[in-house]
């Protein structure tokens, strides 16, 4: 099927001859005279892109354009412009315009734009299916597990969402999600745009610690024809295809100091201009960040803006690491045992009660994405539908013992008094020395104790214990 091309234009012959030129190079060309014909035109033919001329007899093309993109915000619409209405051209391509050209066109010229418009429009269409099929796999629900940390970080992210639905102007605040490798930083994020109301926008992802420096400035701003050696076209930048949606930027920690300026300026003024471009683009994005790193440490090493890392952190969540979700483990191994299965064409499997308590006893170094995997490869591997814990493939031997499993003093070094104790009293007093040593962190008090943050606010809301950070 031809893309269909509107063209609302005044002089009937410059608007005639653009007609018989585009139905001849492969397109299904109409044409208007007036901005309310052409206005009622594109109701008709519902085109997907439309030439514009800026001066009409009836109605200004900027109106013109402001109502195009209300009934089809997805519309291309390129703007034609006298000599000397640079000014004009400015003011429509912040208004919405996805190009403008100078009379006299050259038409070779137009047909390759119009060819680059509509490829744009199919691309976008076949994105937004996948937007679609993405939005099906992410959500809170897709966030499994139901420990003590895991009801307070999706309760987190239900008061974020909540947040978003009841601001009156401009992007949600940023979000800065922390946590060890494979903890599902990632499924977090998703969980924050898919259950918002930027659902049917753009979710776009990068991680940062993937792409060379020199090349990720590039990918999330874009560039200018020119703008380097091999800049042999205009490039749309991440930032700029995430508009009215979400950017996630995974590993932010891997960010160098000319990025992180930029970001900053994105983060603060909303605006972000391409490589070798002369004019800055206002942006409704809304960033979700995630590290494995300690910012609070790189920012005091000088690796990291300190005005950027508080940019970020206006939220914050702490992804919990596996050893600490308890039952959960049990129920993401089921999860993944039949999601495997299912995969591999094999009969239902499942775990016995020493495979459970091994799972259990397992201190999971890597988290989520360490029990996926190995429940992959006890799938893959195994010919009974009974799974013990010799066939599930744990490494205790590479495993470095974890804070919340092995704290400094250890089991070894303590002896049950012979009247017994008060283990909450106990707990209590030790969560008041470790907020007494950290001045009233509770994230440096967590680590003392070997917890997450969440955890440790848990406990603390436990005991009905207050502090002032």
């Amino acid at each position: 099927m031809a893309p269909g091309v509107l063209i609302i234009e005044d002089e009937s012959r410059l608007a005639k001859n653009i007609q018989t030129f585009l139905n001849k190079s492969g397109f299904d060309a109409y044409k208007a005279e007036t901005g309310f014909d052409g206005l009622g035109e594109f109701e008709r033919c519902k085109p997907v892109v439309v030439l514009l001329d800026l001066n009409l007899p009836d109605v200004g093309g900027l109106e013109v354009l402001k109502r195009l993109r209300g009934v089809d915000p997805r519309v291309k619409v390129i703007m034609m412009t006298g000599a000397g209405s640079t000014e004009a051209a400015v003011a429509a391509m912040k208004a919405g315009a996805w190009d403008w050209l100078t009379k006299p066109l050259a038409l070779k010229e137009l047909k390759l734009l119009l060819e680059r418009a509509a490829g744009q429009e199919r691309l976008e269409g076949t994105l937004s299916y996948y937007q679609s099929k993405e939005a099906e796999k992410s959500g809170l629900d897709k966030m499994l597990g139901e420990s003590p940390v895991m009801r307070t970080l999706k309760q987190k992210i239900r008061q974020i969402v909540e947040a978003e639905a009841a601001l009156k102007s401009g992007p949600p605040p940023s979000v800065l999600i922390t946590g060890p490798t494979g903890t599902g930083k990632e499924l977090a994020a998703r969980a924050i745009h898919f259950e918002g109301g930027r659902r049917a926008a753009p979710f776009i992802e990068i991680n940062c610690a993937a792409i060379p420096a020199n090349l990720l400035e590039a990918e999330l701003f874009g560039y200018e024809k020119g703008a380097f050696t091999d800049a042999r076209q205009r490039k749309l930048g991440l930032v700029e295809a995430a508009n009215g949606g979400t950017l996630f930027l995974d590993e932010i920690g891997e960010i160098d100091a000319a990025v992180q300026s930029k970001l900053l300026k994105l983060l603060e003024d909303r605006v972000v201009r391409r490589l070798g471009g002369l004019r800055d683009a206002t942006m409704d994005v809304r960033i979700v960040a995630a590290t494995n790193r300690d910012l609070e440490a790189l920012v005091r090493e000088g690796g990291f803006r300190s005005d950027l890392y508080f940019r970020l952190t206006i939220l914050q969540l702490d992804m919990p690491r596996l050893c600490e979700r308890g039952a959960d483990i049990g129920l993401l191994a089921e999860y993944f045992l039949a999601l495997h299965c299912s995969r591999y064409g094999k009969e239902p499997m499942r775990l016995n009660t020493a495979a459970k308590d091994a799972l259990l006893r397992y201190p999971w170094p890597g988290n989520v994405r360490e029990l996926r995997n190995a429940i992959e490869q006890t799938v893959l591997l195994s010919r009974d539908q009974v799974i013990g814990p010799g066939q599930i493939p744990l490494r205790p031997n590479i495993c470095k013992p974890t804070p919340s499993r092995a704290p400094a003093a250890g089991p070894e070094s303590f002896e049950l008094p012979d009247g017994g104790l008060d283990l909450e009293a106990l707990e209590r007093r030790l969560m008041l020395q470790a907020l007494e040593k950290s001045g009233g962190n509770v994230t440096k008090a967590a680590k003392l104790l070997g917890l997450s943050r969440d955890t440790l606010r848990y406990r603390m809301d436990k005991f009905d214990l207050k502090t002032a950070s």
